[in-house]
C-alpha cells in the first residue's frame, strides 16, 4: 500500500500557481522517522521476549555476569534480554497440566498429553486395563528446568516415566473384586497421588488429582465377576427382605402395643371422667338439700315465730281486725238481737266469743309485749375534775 506524501500550498505568487510540490527536506524526516521505527521495532523484538498469560519466564545468561539459569523468573508481560545469543528466555506453563492414560482416546485439548493406559496386575495375579486421570502442575519453575530441562520436558522426563509405575504399585495392592469398591479405590488413586509428589518434589513439580475413570477385564474374568456379584447381590438381597420381615413384625408389635396404650389411657379417662361427674353431682344435691333443709327450717321458724306472735297479747286485737275485715265485705247480715242467742254488734268481746276467740285475761291484767331488744353502744362521758 502506497503512502501518500503531504501536499504543501506555496508562497509564490502567479497566476494559478498555489499548489507546490513537497520539499526534499520534509521527505527525509519523513524517511528518518519511519526508519527510527522500524528500528525500534525490530529491536524491540531482539531485546524483549513477550510471556503470556498462565507462563513462566526464565532467563538464560549465556555470556557475561550471572552465567547460567536465574533462579527468579518472570510473570506475564515482557521480560528484557540481551539479543545476539546472549541471553534467552524460556517460557513454561503455569496453568494444570492434564495426562490421560486410555487405550480408547476421544480427543486431545490443550494442556492434555494422551499415551496408552494402565495395565495393573491385581494382588490376586489378575491383569486389568485402567483409564485414569493425572492432574499435574509446575510449582518451581526454577527445578523443572535445571532438573529437566525447558519445553515440554517436564512432561517426556518428569512425569511419563513414573506415571504408569506408581499406578501399578498403588492400584496394584487391590484385589479383583475390590476394584469395584469405589471406596477403596479412591484411597489407593489418592495413595499414588501422594507417591508421585514424593517422587517428584525434588523436580518442581506437583500433583494435585489422581482419578481413575475406567477399569476393564479381559471378557472371561468380567463374567466371572459379574456372575459373582449377581451372587452376592441376591444373598444381600434374601438378607435384607429377612430384615425387612423382621423390621415388619417389630413394626407390627409396637402399633398394637401403642394402640392398646391409647385405649387404656382412653379408658382411664373416661373413668375419671365419670368419678369427677359423680363427684359433682353429689355436691350439687348435698348443696342443693342444705339449701332446701336451710329454707325449710327458716319457713317452719317464720311459722312457729308467727304462731308465737298470734299467741302474744294483742293477738286479739289481730283476729278482730281480721274479722272486722271480713264482715266489711258484706253488704248486709241478720243476727238474732234478743234472747240468749241474741248478737249485739257493739259487745266486741261477745263476738270474739261467738268465733271461739279465748278471753282469758281481763284488760287490765294484759301485758304489753316485750319491746325488742337493741344493742346500742354505751356511751361514757368523762367528768372534767
Amino acid at each position: 500500500m502506497a503512502i501518500k506524501k503531504p501536499e504543501f500550498v506555496g508562497g509564490g505568487g502567479g497566476d494559478g500557481g498555489g499548489a507546490g510540490k513537497p520539499s526534499g527536506k520534509m521527505a527525509m524526516v519523513f524517511t528518518a522517522l519511519i526508519i527510527t521505527l522500524v528500528v525500534c521495532f525490530v529491536i524491540f523484538n531482539f531485546c524483549f521476549e513477550y510471556v503470556r498469560p498462565n507462563e513462566y519466564g526464565i532467563k538464560v545468561v549465556k555470556i557475561g555476569v550471572n552465567k547460567g539459569v536465574q533462579e527468579d523468573y518472570y510473570g506475564p508481560g515482557f521480560a528484557f534480554r540481551i539479543p545476539f545469543g546472549i541471553q534467552e528466555i524460556h517460557r513454561l506453563p503455569q496453568s494444570v497440566q492434564v495426562l490421560e492414560l486410555t487405550n480408547t482416546p476421544t480427543g486431545q485439548s490443550p494442556g492434555t498429553y494422551i499415551d496408552k493406559g494402565a495395565k495393573i496386575q491385581t494382588s490376586d495375579g489378575f491383569f486389568v486395563d485402567v483409564d485414569a486421570t493425572i492432574l499435574y502442575r509446575i510449582a518451581d519453575p526454577y527445578k523443572v528446568f535445571t532438573k529437566l530441562g525447558p519445553g515440554v520436558l517436564f512432561r517426556d522426563l518428569g512425569m511419563l516415566p513414573k506415571a504408569e509405575s506408581v499406578l501399578k504399585e498403588s492400584l496394584g495392592q487391590l484385589t479383583t473384586e475390590e476394584f469395584y469398591d469405589s471406596e477403596k479405590r479412591v484411597a489407593k488413586a489418592e495413595l499414588a497421588r501422594d507417591i508421585l509428589n514424593e517422587k517428584l518434589v525434588t523436580e518442581g513439580l506437583e500433583v494435585e488429582h489422581v482419578l481413575v475413570r475406567y477399569f476393564e477385564y479381559s471378557p472371561s474374568i468380567q463374567q466371572n465377576i459379574e456372575d459373582k456379584k449377581l451372587q452376592d447381590q441376591l444373598v444381600f438381597t434374601n438378607e435384607s427382605k429377612g430384615r425387612a420381615a423382621e423390621q415388619r413384625e417389630d413394626l407390627m408389635r409396637t402399633k398394637e402395643v401403642g394402640e392398646y396404650q391409647v385405649k387404656v389411657k382412653l379408658a382411664e379417662g373416661d373413668a375419671y371422667r365419670v368419678e369427677k361427674e359423680a363427684e359433682r353431682d353429689l355436691y350439687t344435691r348435698s348443696k342443693e338439700a342444705q339449701a332446701d333443709l336451710l329454707v325449710k327450717t327458716a319457713e317452719a321458724r317464720g311459722i312457729e315465730m308467727k304462731n308465737e306472735a298470734m299467741q302474744a297479747a294483742g293477738s286479739e286485737a289481730l283476729v278482730a281486725l281480721r274479722m272486722a275485715e271480713v264482715l266489711g265485705g258484706l253488704d248486709t247480715i241478720l243476727l238474732p238481737a234478743g234472747g240468749d242467742g241474741g248478737v249485739n254488734p257493739l259487745d266486741l268481746e261477745r263476738i270474739l266469743t261467738l268465733f271461739g276467740v279465748p278471753l282469758e285475761l281481763e284488760k287490765s291484767e294484759r301485758k304489753a309485749p316485750a319491746p325488742p331488744v337493741v344493742n346500742t353502744p354505751v356511751v361514757t362521758e368523762e367528768v372534767a375534775q
